[in-house]
């Protein structure tokens, strides 16, 4: 579902680009809003949530997938944790889906999908936890390193109930906002991956915008 912003960037309380292969972490307060935006296309936002209070509780692909009854995120899909309460909802959505399924890339799927050289590759597991092991604030290690989200990302599912890694469905410019419904972690690995033809090999950087509580 295609759902244009009213909220406008030179309003925006916090703005930050993060490069491909970089992390972004952060807190977001309940009733703030978070824009992630697609600044050249076709690049892959690899996103995290955890509870801010405890991060034990996160986002949970199975309980939102099962609530909402659809694989793919879109515009008034809420994101549930693995206690089954909201803890984001997608407000605006001009990218129109995005991908709960196909996972992070990692230096051992790169060996798998690629070649035995790729392995030490950058992936977003290991930005995940670089960005643990910097910001030991937060109260997480790798451990808490589990499903994600892949914005921007198109990862069909077939007929025979397999999944494929198409060509990106995003463009530049186009993004996906977010109002947290509790004090949420952000946690996101814009995705480094040389090896996808996705993103016609050349990933590129996103920017992070956030919003107050509207009054």
């Amino acid at each position: 579902m295609i759902r244009q912003s009213q909220l406008l960037k030179e309003n925006a309380a916090f703005s930050q680009i993060v490069p491909a292969g970089d992390y972004f972490i952060h807190t977001l307060k309940q009733g703030e809003t978070i824009r992630l935006l697609d600044l050249e296309g076709n690049q892959a936002a690899d996103t995290l949530f955890y509870n801010a209070k405890d991060p034990s509780e996160r986002y949970s692909a199975m309980d939102t997938i099962r609530e909402q009854g659809n694989v793919y995120l879109t515009a008034d899909t809420v994101l549930m944790s693995n206690e089954c309460r909201p803890m984001l909802k997608i407000t605006a959505d001009t990218c129109g889906r995005h991908d709960t399924l196909g996972g992070a890339c990692a230096t051992e799927s790169n060996t798998v999908r690629y070649a035995l050289e790729k392995k030490c590759m950058h992936a977003c597991r290991d930005s995940w936890m670089l960005a643990v092991a910097e910001n030991e604030g937060f109260g997480m290690s790798k451990r808490d390193i589990t499903h994600n989200i892949n914005f921007f990302m198109n990862v069909p599912v077939t007929p025979e109930g397999r999944l494929t890694f198409e060509d990106g469905i995003s463009d530049a410019g186009k993004y996906v906002e977010l109002e947290a419904m509790m004090d949420v972690i952000v946690l996101i690995s814009n995705c480094p991956q040389l090896n996808n033809p996705c993103n016609a090999y050349n990933p590129t950087p996103i920017e992070v915008l956030i919003w107050g509580r509207c009054k």
